[in-house]
Order: C-alpha cells, then structure tokens, then sequence
C-alpha cells in the first residue's frame, strides 16, 4: 500500500479537476433541476425547516399506514426534498470535502488493488481491476435514488457517464504508476 501513495493522490487530483470541469465546462448537467413555477412561495413555505432531508408526504411507520396517507400519495406529490442551510455557498468547503473523498476512494481501489494484483502487473490488468472499482464506486450508488428516490434516469445516467470519466482517469494513473 504504502508504494501506492503517489497513484491515489496523483488519481484523486485528476478526478477533483475532471469533476470541475464535468461541472463547470461541459453541458450536460445544465437540465438536472427543473425551476419551480412561483419560486418565491416555495421558499417561503420551505423557510421553517432546518437543514436536513424531508419526504412529503410524511409516513413515520410505513407498517401502520392509514388510507388518508394513501390517498396523499395518491393526490401528489410526492416529493423528496434536501434542504442546506442559508447563506452563500461554501465552495471552499466543498471542494475540499471533494477532494477528501477522492482521496478516500482512490484508497479503497490501492487496497483492493494491491490484494489482488503482484508488483509488476501488466498495465492493461491493473488499468481493468482499478477502472471497474472506481466506476462501481463513483457511479453506481446514484442508481438506488432513481429506484427509490424518483431522480430522473437520464440524471443518474449522466452520473455514470461522469464516474466513467473518473474511473478511466484513476485506472490510467494506476496502470502508469503501478509499482
């Protein structure tokens, strides 16, 4: 592991770029959030709640559901909401909390990596085992919230195009790198 240092860090910071400009750059994420029609009420009406995550309606013990809560999922909507505190956006944060998790996850991948695979493998086996583990780990989670959670396909779609991206990043950085 400790040989696979400069891999994980070389890998999480290409990944941290790729993802600014996946963001930033590219268009395809400009459609993920629809407006809401009258903006000022909804935020109003959302004002009270502190920062945390809401479903509407809400069941406490979906084992003792009444016919009234059927009938307001029947009637709609039915929404999942994520509220964050106010005040301006805290990028820096953010984008270092980003960062900490590449750095996570490039770790995880070294440590499977380097249980399955001898120094000196071929740049072609360590490129297939990293690259599946980073795609599994950067893209596939996002699929259980178009499941459960109504988001919509196309959206967690281009989440496994973006993991793509940063999997085929980190796989090239270990292949390159391998000890």
């Amino acid at each position: 592991m400790q040989s696979l240092w400069i891999p994980v860090l070389v890998s999480a910071a290409l990944c941290w770029f790729a993802g600014a400009l996946i963001w930033m750059v590219l268009p395809h994420h400009k459609s993920d959030y629809g407006k809401v029609d009258d903006e000022d009420a909804a935020r109003e009406a959302l004002r009270s709640l502190e920062p945390g995550q809401y479903n509407i309606p809400h069941i406490a013990d979906p084992s003792n559901i009444s016919d009234e809560d059927r009938r307001k999922f029947e009637v709609g909507p039915v929404a999942f909401l994520t509220v964050v505190g106010s005040g301006s956006l805290s990028m820096g944060k953010n984008l270092v909390q980003q960062i900490v998790y590449y750095v996570v996850v490039a770790t995880i991948i070294a440590y499977l990596a380097s249980s399955m695979l001898p120094t000196g493998a071929s740049y072609l086996k360590v490129f297939q085992v990293t690259g599946v583990a980073a795609w599994l780990a950067y893209g596939f989670s996002g699929i259980q919230d178009s499941i459960w959670f109504g988001k919509p396909w196309a959206s967690s779609a281009k989440t496994l195009f973006d993991a793509l991206i940063y999997a085929l990043l980190t796989a090239g950085v270990f292949g390159w790198l391998w000890p």
